[in-house]
């Protein structure tokens, strides 16, 4: 019989949620293990290319469920391999937002103000810079450009990117082959490994069960590297304290799976989940109306053309992210630039007289990709995700070798949704087609529903047991030992790039957890220094 492993701290994921934790609670003393599903990248792994069997198609996680599709990361670091690096804070009405249950969501002890102080140790720590004007894109620039004629403001977005490293070659979103994009890979997790923290790649977490001496027994499967439809083992280990980080679509199914071994779960696991508001819109610029109204033109003699040429969102309008403003009528507006591939086909033809998402109109736009301009809109939504009944294995029934996968989410946007997305599209037509400078349309959701690249609030936090999953501490209700520290945890969409609230409510969580810990016979302290930068992402170790 083989004896089963031991360890302090088993933490589920290798993004924000666990990196941070992972750190903390090693530097701290801690034996801390991580499984993570996806594989192990780093800089020099990253292919400029979008073949099936490339980085790009390892490192995504791709779930269509039934009205909601999301998009995430697989891979060691997690979202922050895959993001854009934008790293707003959330607006401080955030944490006023009653959705629908008609009263705060947020736990009393959680505000913008309490908040600042974790928001500041993550920012050093990435580090997080103020983007100027000399950095801004053409695409951006178009952006801001077509926002002050239409009376808005706007401006660039602050970033975890080193603008001395960038190439501006546009394939930030899959890896950054050239370690200009501050992941995990170059800060958290590196420290951690340091400090004795075992990575696993490759390991997909099943579900929990308990231990004799009060502590969880993890149990996982091994998956092939190339073919994550395919097992090659499996195996359990033993932890004091568990630290779900699985991500917003990950651990709602890890939870519900465990209930025949650990018992019910809160009513919360798995509901509620957020989209964070998200809507893309493609405008396709009229590249001479550009140059004639706002009097553009790059050191080519072109206007723009540039849709290929840059890195993520680098400006955004923040004028509707406005606590003046009612409910579901905040949003902000952000010029992004989505891969080809999903962007692609999602991307609609405007005015076209029959379908607008494939046909020989799509091919007429497509043939003018260069003149392509992607506003990214985050708004508010109704939490209306559910969870169905957990696949047998992992989080969804994997489609292809890599990638693609069909999951229990199910999503019905509420009017209070649908009116937000129409408002925010709204504004982007007006700005955009105003003078003639372009035709907009929003992506289609008839081909794979609504779609989210932050998932977000499906085992939230909260002072509401009936609707929320965690105390404001993190911890699972009715299930010591056990805290959630990923985008799940966050309680609503929030108007902005999510990841660096998602990351300081982790650092804030990890007091909390360092106490519990040792109330588990766990020999750890907290308050560690923060862990230093490095300029080379960390590869796996040797065998």
């Amino acid at each position: 019989m083989t004896a089963i492993e031991k360890t302090d701290v088993l933490i589920v994921g290798s993004g924000f949620g666990g990196s941070i934790a992972a750190y903390h609670l090693a530097a701290g003393g801690a034996k801390v293990t991580v499984l993570e599903r996806g594989p192990w990248l780093s800089g020099k792994d990253f292919d400029h290319d979008y073949l099936l069997g490339s980085s790009y198609t390892k490192v995504f996680d791709f779930v269509a469920g039934d009205g909601m599709s999301v998009l995430g990361g697989n891979c060691v670091g997690g979202g922050s391999v895959v993001y854009f690096a934008a790293l707003p804070r959330a607006p401080k009405y955030v944490f006023e937002r009653h959705g629908s249950i008609g009263r705060r969501m947020w736990p009393a002890s959680i505000s913008r103000k309490t908040l600042d102080p974790w928001y500041d140790r993550v920012s050093e720590v990435l580090p997080v810079t103020q983007q100027d004007w000399n950095d801004v894109t053409y695409a951006g620039g178009l952006w801001a450009a077509a926002c002050d004629h239409s009376g808005h403001t706007a401006n660039p977005v602050p970033v975890g990117v080193d603008a001395k490293k960038c190439t501006n070659c546009n394939w930030m979103m899959a890896g950054c082959r050239f370690d200009a994009k501050k992941s995990l890979l170059m800060n958290y997790l590196p420290a951690a490994m340091e400090h004795g923290a075992e990575i696993r790649p490759l390991h997909e977490v099943q579900k929990l069960s308990r231990t004799e001496d009060g502590g969880y027994r993890v149990h996982y499967n091994h998956i092939d590297e190339e073919d994550y439809r395919i097992t090659t083992g499996s195996g359990q280990i033993e932890a004091k304290i568990v630290i779900l980080a699985a991500g917003a679509g990950a651990t709602p199914p890890i939870l519900q799976r465990s209930e025949d071994t650990l018992g019910a779960m809160p009513h919360a696991v798995g509901r509620y989940f957020s989209g964070n508001g998200e809507r893309l819109n493609t405008a396709i610029i009229n590249e001479e109306r550009v140059a004639e109204v706002l009097g553009l033109q790059r050191p080519n003699g072109k206007a723009y053309e540039a849709n290929q040429i840059g890195k993520g969102p680098v400006v955004a309008c923040w004028d509707f992210v406005d606590s003046a403003l009612p409910e579901y009528e905040r949003f902000s507006m952000e010029q992004l630039y989505f891969p080809p591939g999903l962007g692609t086909i999602l991307a609609q033809a405007p005015g076209a007289t029959g379908p607008s998402w494939f046909g020989k109109e799509k091919k007429e736009i497509l043939k003018q990709w260069k003149s392509w301009l992607t506003i990214f809109l985050m708004t508010e939504d109704d939490n209306e995700g559910v969870f169905g009944p957990p696949p047998p294995t992992g989080n969804a029934y994997r489609i292809s070798q890599q990638m693609l996968a069909r999951g229990p989410l199910s999503y019905d946007p509420t009017p209070n949704t649908r009116r937000g997305w129409e408002l925010a599209d709204a504004k982007v037509k007006e700005i955009l087609e105003k003078d003639g400078l372009a035709k907009v349309m929003p992506w289609t959701n008839d081909v794979v529903g609504a779609y989210t690249v932050h998932p977000l609030s499906s085992c939230r936090i909260g002072d509401d047991p009936a609707t929320s999953a965690l105390d404001d501490r993190h911890e699972l209700r009715g299930h010591p030992g056990i805290f959630v520290t990923d985008g799940s945890a966050v309680p609503c969409g929030i108007t902005v790039n999510p990841a660096l609230t998602i990351a300081a409510l982790a650092e804030r969580a990890i007091p909390g957890i360092v106490k519990a810990a040792r109330e588990r016979g766990v020999d750890v302290t907290y308050g560690a220094p923060l862990p230093k930068s490095i300029s080379t992402s960390v590869a796996r170790p040797a065998a």
